[in-house]
């Protein structure tokens, strides 16, 4: 492959579709940014819009056409079931890309941070999933499709676990806390009374908050223990979820094991309660493990499978690049 081959990777998610060319150097040479492209949140019809919205962006602003992109990689938030599949794929496939391939965005974060795509990759941003592949290829997902159905992770819930303490703690019916202080200061009230009762006369009764969760991480830092609890009990979820996918792949020949945890909860958080917590619950059931904070944005990940596709090979002067690019927020 020449450095003039032009590869696209598009990181669809539930808050945002990000799109990026690079060369087969790893240079990058555009993007593009849309709404979101979680099919289960605004429908497949606006997904697909705001798809081409991002691609388009990105092609115009490197001067190149749909026939110029050697591999298109798509890495999909919303891809849970083959359902999904059967809803996404043929949206997709309207997109006049001669070579192109998708997976869940799961997939697109263990390749983030395993070079040889095997490993077990959680995810734990605004809501939670995990995947894993193994050395035969095989691979599979646990969770990720909602509290109903087993997920207990993902800052949105964390948020609401937060709350639900913060109110305990204040009634008596939990550990003496900073948490009803750190809720107060967040949502701007000086009382709980009041917070309470303008959450029930405005009928709240459910959190979505997920930047609430930054206050649990600085409650449990001034050593908060009921924050600590909610930290250690988060890590301990996402051990247990880690620990059902290696039991359904098999195991892993490979040690140590990667563990490649990626989400804003996990990459920004950073917690070392969270982690160790998570490590301990791994290790009592595993050998060993590593686990793996990739520094790339997601997107990089998409970029990745397509040169895996296209068997150029991966440096680690090419991630060097991707990382430094960093994501859309900058």
């Amino acid at each position: 492959m020449s450095d003039s081959t032009y590869i696209l990777g598009v990181d669809g998610g539930g808050s945002k579709t990000y799109a990026v060319i690079v060369n087969a150097l790893g240079d990058k040479i555009s993007s593009g940014v849309s709404g979101s492209s979680n099919h289960q949140v605004v429908g497949i019809e606006k997904t697909l819009t705001h798809i081409k919205e991002s691609i388009d962006q990105a092609l115009q602003a490197a001067g190149l056409s749909h026939a110029d992109i050697a591999f298109a990689q798509y890495g999909m938030a919303g891809l849970d079931r083959e359902r999904d599949y059967e809803i996404v794929r043929p949206a997709l496939a309207t997109l006049p890309f001669n070579r192109w391939d998708m997976v869940c965005d799961t997939m697109e974060g263990l390749r983030t941070g395993s070079p040889d795509n095997v490993g077990v990759v959680l995810l734990c941003g605004s809501g939670t999933n995990a995947a894993g592949r193994n050395e035969a290829g095989e691979s599979i997902q646990v969770g990720g499709i909602g509290y109903l159905y087993g997920d207990s992770l993902g800052s949105n819930y964390m948020a609401t676990t937060m709350f639900r303490a913060a109110v305990r703690s204040w009634e008596g019916r939990e550990i003496p806390s900073i948490l009803p202080d750190k809720l107060l200061n967040y949502f701007g009230f000086s009382h709980m009374e009041d917070l309470i009762n303008d959450f029930l006369d405005r009928e709240i009764y459910q959190i979505r908050e997920g930047r609430l969760t930054v206050s649990l991480h600085e409650a449990a830092n001034e050593g908060d223990l009921l924050a600590i609890k909610l930290l250690k009990e988060a890590g301990r979820e996402l051990g247990i979820t880690g620990n059902a996918v290696i039991r359904k792949l098999g195991g892993f020949k490979k040690q140590p094991i990667p563990i490649v945890l990626v989400g804003s909860v996990i990459q920004k958080g950073r917690s070392p309660i969270l982690l160790d917590e998570l490590r301990r619950t791994l290790e009592l059931e595993n050998g060993e493990i590593e686990l793996i904070i990739p520094e790339m944005a997601p997107v990089y990940g998409a970029i990745l499978l397509a040169m895996d596709h296209l068997q150029i090979p991966t440096s680690e002067e090419i991630h060097r690049k991707f990382t430094v690019n960093g994501g859309y927020e900058s």
